[in-house]
């Protein structure tokens, strides 16, 4: 069972250095990539992986999408690029309650090299807006994992987690713009997919309404190994109501 949703609103972080540097040479690092990515001029850059299996297919290929926010797209996670800016929002507090990946950047990096050598049921990206990355996502296969054993899963279910990273991203409406985004990218870009799931904690009231503003609608309570969880719903065929 992969992590809960943090709460698309208080779920914080910002850009770490990546590998092992000293003290100034981290600030130095960390203030370089916050910078270009304020710029819009980061490494960050959605480049298609031709080696990608089509279980989920390839998120960070799929074309960005206007939002009211600005321009937003998946970028497929880069493990030695990315690592040290998961990492620290991993151990911020707010998402460490709900993700249970907080601690040395091994224990992210476990996390993530799992899903980027694993045969492609769940794909980790970076959300990048307006240039600059600010959450974290994995798309997944949700008939294909654990949670198709806690609810009736229809074939290519496609599952979303998320976290975001930023205080200025939170309270104002944010994750529940990338929510929509995010699940009519799935359904754009997969069509045998029939609904986008998700399994928010149901403690974590803020992140359930965020789904629930966001187009998805409450189907259960679901008892998970680790959590009480809301399963949340996006139908397709709901698509034209919203």
């Amino acid at each position: 069972m992969r992590p809960a949703d943090a709460h698309t609103e208080s779920a914080t972080g910002a850009a770490a250095p990546h590998g092992t540097t000293g003290a100034e040479d981290t600030l130095e690092l960390r203030l370089t990539e916050e910078l270009l990515a304020l710029l819009g001029e980061g490494p960050w850059s959605a480049a298609p992986r031709p080696d990608a299996p089509d279980l989920v297919g390839d998120p960070g290929s799929w074309c960005p999408v206007t939002t009211a926010a600005g321009e937003f797209q998946l970028v497929a996670v880069d493990l030695e690029r990315d690592l040290g800016v998961i990492s620290r929002w991993m151990n911020d507090p707010a998402v460490a309650a709900f993700w249970e990946l907080a601690g040395p950047e091994s224990v992210a990096a476990g996390h993530l090299r799992r899903q980027l050598e694993g045969d492609g049921r769940s794909v980790p990206c970076l959300g990048v807006l307006g240039g600059r990355p600010m959450s974290y996502w994995e798309i997944y296969r949700a008939d294909l994992d654990p949670l198709a054993r806690h609810y009736p899963a229809r074939p290519h279910d496609t599952g979303v987690h998320l976290l975001i990273g930023g205080v200025g991203n939170r309270g104002r409406g944010i994750g529940t713009l990338l929510l929509r985004a995010v699940s009519e990218l799935v359904l754009d870009n997969r069509p045998s997919c029939a609904r986008v799931v998700a399994e928010p904690d149901l403690r974590n009231t803020p992140s359930v309404s965020a789904f629930l503003s966001a187009g998805f609608r409450f189907a259960a309570e679901v008892d998970l190994p680790d959590k009480r969880a809301a399963l949340m719903v996006r139908d397709r065929a709901h698509r034209a109501q919203l």
